[in-house]
């Protein structure tokens, strides 16, 4: 399906200021929180940014679906997707903790091309579109050269279905054998990451949602971002490898060794 890359990602960024916009606005004032069924806090601060998000995308690129958050699948899931999470983090949202963001990412025919990573409150904006690099604040980022364990700095994010699994003893061991240890989470290890502030970040319960628009932001910045079997992001993701290449290389080896053992 023909697009103007470059439109779609002016509209991507378009759409994450809207979001900013109403997000910055509930901010301020407080909202109510109700809860979904999955037992996931939800505000009219998500439901008015995704609305804003669909309005500015609708427009920029008609004939391309939209799958977000709060209102699901609009159109079909094979072609031209957009990926929404207008408030990702809501549950630092409500506590009045900044660590939330939007996430718009553009999907072609199960590739992610684009994506918009915008952190309203925190302050930082990050794009990248396939070949032509990441970006932070208007200047182009790299992943760090980093290129043994012993000199790696990991973040680790939502780990608690690993704690279940034969795989806990290797992150115990990856821990170890790093620099340092962090647990930046949601979009701001991922930002770290892709501008050499960090060397690998390791989740194990997220949403493809989540991730998209990073995972286009730290392909772009030079990294590998994978599931935690190595595989590539497609809506049924859960998990994230992601690091400097070489780092994850060593990271993902060991994972898939206790794994199988």
């Amino acid at each position: 399906m023909s697009y103007d890359a470059e439109h779609a990602l002016a509209a991507a960024r378009e759409a994450a200021a809207a979001a900013g916009d109403i997000i910055r606005h509930y901010w301020s004032r407080g909202v109510a929180v109700e809860w979904k069924a999955d037992a996931t806090p939800v505000t009219v601060a998500d439901r008015d940014a995704e609305q804003a998000i669909r309005a500015v995308l609708s427009q920029a690129l008609p004939q391309a679906s939209i799958y977000g958050e709060e209102y699901g699948l609009e159109g079909a899931r094979d072609g031209l997707l957009w990926l929404v999470d207008p408030l990702d983090g809501t549950k630092s949202f409500v506590r009045r903790t900044p660590f939330f963001s939007t996430q718009i990412a553009l999907m072609d025919r199960g590739e992610l091309v684009l994506g918009v990573s915008s952190a309203p409150i925190y302050g930082e904006t990050m794009w990248a579109r396939r070949g032509a690099g990441a970006w932070f604040e208007g200047e182009r980022v790299q992943v760090a050269a980093t290129g043994m364990l012993a000199q790696a700095s990991i973040s680790i994010g939502n780990v608690k279905s690993l704690t279940a699994d034969a795989r806990w003893d290797a992150l115990g061991a990856l821990i170890r054998d790093s620099n340092r240890i962090r647990g930046y989470g949601d979009f701001c290890h991922y930002h770290l990451l892709a501008r050499g502030g960090l060397d690998l970040v390791i989740e194990s319960d997220v949403n493809i949602l989540d991730v998209a628009a990073l995972a286009v932001i730290v392909r772009e910045a030079g990294g590998v971002f994978t599931d935690l079997q190595g595989r590539a992001p497609s809506l049924e993701t859960t998990s994230v490898l992601a690091g400097v290449p070489v780092i994850h290389t060593q990271a993902l080896a060991r994972l898939r060794h206790e794994a199988a053992g």
